[in-house]
């Protein structure tokens, strides 16, 4: 579940900086019981010269250390024990002085050897529904809020369908998309007229598949381009080429508003090399566009095409234009 380089370096910053806070609380403890039982200070103090003499009596030429070692440990274990009798005879919480990391799997490190710990990845969890919050927009992006009262449930005589049972059809495909998505999902084509629904749905697939864990890319086909641009003819960065590991790399990438792009032979080559090098991969895909099949034909090269219309499964919207409706 790769999660792009700025969510993974907020999560990384939110986990230091609760380790650091922890560390605060701890000596901001110790003081205060330092202060009510001064012993305790005297304690700390000869633990931590006892573990010097350890160390001194363990390379001290010459001479065997094992008696010299078994000595400053009986000692080292009466202080100790004088210490855990002050502690349970004081009127101090059991937990006051509690230094132990904040996470017992990793120790606070965010990693079990290369292995992301559970902790890293529920903060990159939550650092990802926040990005997903400021480019879906309206946060009401879920399955429940989707009214399928605003679509007629009248025969369109085109299709032989009413846009209503169509789009009951849409809505329980995409929740249960959703629910059983995995890294081996089909890539989904949303296609339709403006305003049937395709953002909203869209976004609901994004926060349900993020909110199980899986790393998810949401933008605009025109925030794609741009971020490949700013690569190709800007300074090109560690961070510029990280970004765009973001749209290779993650579990589930959902690009909107396909075909709002201006269209240029970079900016073509920019969405095949997306689309191709996922499809490679088997990473799924999710694309909106206002355009049908006819228009994807005119408008983008073979290859991109052959792609969209070969390779991903077609999710058509049918309705009236809900947005001049003021419904969504």
């Amino acid at each position: 579940m790769p999660y792009s380089k700025e969510i993974l370096s907020r999560a990384r910053a939110r986990l230091a900086q609760a380790r650091q806070e922890q560390q605060d609380t701890y000596e901001a403890h110790l003081q205060e019981a330092y202060v009510r039982y001064p012993r305790l200070r005297e304690i700390d103090r000869a633990l931590q010269n006892t573990m010097a003499q350890v160390v001194a009596a363990s390379f001290r030429s010459g001479e065997d250390p094992t008696e010299a070692i078994a000595a400053i440990k009986e000692q080292n274990l009466a202080l100790q024990q004088e210490r855990e009798w002050i502690l349970d005879a004081s009127d101090l919480d059991p937990d006051f002085l509690d230094d132990s990391p904040i996470c017992a799997k990793c120790g606070g490190t965010g990693y079990i050897g290369s292995t992301m710990c559970d902790c890293l990845r529920e903060l990159c969890r939550s650092e990802q529904k926040k990005e997903l919050s400021s480019l879906i927009g309206s946060g009401r992006e879920r399955f429940s809020a989707f009214r399928l009262d605003y679509y007629p449930d009248r025969i369109d005589p085109r299709w032989n369908v009413s846009p209503r049972a169509l789009m009951t059809k849409n809505l329980n495909r995409c929740k249960n998309y959703a629910s059983g998505f995995s890294t081996q999902s089909p890539s989904l084509l949303f296609s339709g007229n403006p305003g049937l629904g395709k953002t909203f749905l869209s976004g609901c697939i994004a926060r349900s598949v993020a909110d199980r864990g899986f790393s998810v890319v949401y933008d605009t086909a025109i925030q794609l381009i741009a971020d490949y641009e700013a690569d190709k003819f800007g300074d090109r960065t560690e961070e510029s080429r990280q970004n765009l590991k973001k749209y290779t790399d993650c579990d589930l990438l959902i690009v909107d508003d396909l075909g709002t792009e201006m269209v240029t032979q970079f900016s073509l080559s920019a969405l095949y090399t997306v689309i191709n090098t996922r499809i490679l991969a088997g990473l799924p895909m999710i694309v909106s566009t206002n355009l049908d099949s006819a228009g994807i034909h005119s408008r983008y090269s073979p290859q991109i095409a052959s792609r969209l219309l070969g390779t991903f499964e077609l999710v058509r919207f049918l309705g009236d234009d809900i947005r001049l409706r003021g419904k969504l």
